[in-house]
């Protein structure tokens, strides 16, 4: 079992939405634009996180997407964000 510390928060990605077929030719090297933030859900906090007491487990949290740290343990991906980079909570 992981457990985050030194602020870290582990949070559950949304799955990707299945792309669609365009009939619209573009380039191969075509990406379109990302939003810069996702909605995640709060899985384990770190004790010393500094706002503790408004998030808890299933919690959404607004998130920089740039920010997120994939680690990899015993081939079980883990996401996890600094506290900082949490811009909202959704209740």
């Amino acid at each position: 079992m992981f457990k985050p510390v030194n602020r870290y928060i582990q949070i559950k990605l949304p799955k990707p939405k299945p792309q669609t077929a365009s009939a619209i030719a573009l380039p191969d090297d075509y990406k379109p634009t990302e939003a810069r933030h996702i909605t995640a859900e709060v899985v384990s906090y770190a004790s010393d996180v500094r706002f503790k007491e408004q998030i808890a487990y299933g919690v959404s949290v607004i998130v920089d997407k740039s920010m997120i740290e994939e680690i990899t343990i015993n081939n079980s991906k883990i996401n996890v964000v600094l506290d900082n980079y949490i811009v909202g909570i959704i209740n």
